[in-house]
């Protein structure tokens, strides 16, 4: 038998696996393509998503690093930081169902980009931490030393270091409030705080117009009622023409039950 194809797959193989991973298994599908059933698999978990929600996460990532300021966020953050943009913005996009208008990708944006800032702040509180401990470690290790070989001089250097360390401690910590407070301010701009997201819900429960704004915010709420819909329209049509049918009575007696100006026949 000749072995599986490896390697990436081509454009060609992609496309297939993006038009007919629903419908065909990975074994189905790797089988076709005479590819590794693992390969397969991979490439769809990573590229698709085994399930709705981490194809829309999956969309939106592609999405951002489509856009014209996908290549200054490069610039502005590191490789570990950029994963963490892509995250955050991959889930927050997902919790709103893709309803997000362009004011309000902005501030998605800006509202991770805080959150990235709080975390080189709590990294630098660290840093700074552990260089304190070192700075005090060889302070106490100094000033253990007879008095007359104690260097005074490197004493009052390290001491001199704690000090700054200490108040580039505090600088750090207010810096991480202020973020952490800007930060607050922005999600409940963008209604994304649990309490905000339940009241919403609730109101939309008291009258007919927040119901109805409810569902103008809700594409999946939309979608669902219109497939309702829809399936009762092609359920009432089904059974009038059924009914319209002539129809043989347990008397014998044969008519159309239901007889309307569009239904009735010529004899």
């Amino acid at each position: 038998t000749m072995a599986m194809k490896k390697g990436r797959f081509s454009k060609t193989e992609q496309e297939f696996i993006r038009e007919n991973h629903k419908e065909m298994s990975i074994h189905e599908i790797a089988t076709h393509l005479d590819r590794d059933s693992a390969s397969v698999e991979s490439y769809v978990n990573s590229k698709l998503g085994s399930t709705l929600l981490e194809e829309r996460e999956i969309e939106a990532l592609r999405d951002l690093q489509n856009r014209p300021f996908w290549k200054d966020l490069q610039k502005q953050f590191s490789e570990d930081e950029l994963q963490s943009l892509l995250y955050h913005w991959g889930r927050i996009i997902t919790q709103f169902r893709d309803d997000v208008l362009p004011t309000e990708e902005l501030q998605i944006i800006d509202a991770i980009k805080l959150e990235i800032l709080m975390n080189r702040a709590l990294i630098g509180q660290q840093t700074n931490m552990k260089d304190i401990q070192s700075y005090e470690e060889l302070v106490t290790v100094e000033k253990a030393k007879a008095l007359e070989i104690q260097d005074k001089d490197y004493i009052f250097s390290l001491e001199r270091q704690v000090a700054v360390c200490r108040a580039a401690q505090e600088s750090l910590t207010r810096e991480y409030k202020d973020l952490q407070t800007k930060k607050a301010s922005m999600l409940k701009d963008l209604k994304a705080t649990r309490e905000q997201r339940i009241k919403r819900l609730e109101d939309s429960k008291q009258t007919f117009i927040g119901w109805v704004r409810n569902l103008m915010s809700n594409p999946e709420a939309r979608r669902s009622i219109g497939i309702q819909m829809e399936k009762m329209r092609l359920a009432t049509d089904k059974e009038a023409a059924r009914l319209s049918e002539y129809h043989k009575y347990e008397d014998g007696t044969i008519d159309q039950p239901f007889l309307t100006p569009n239904s009735v026949k010529e004899d």
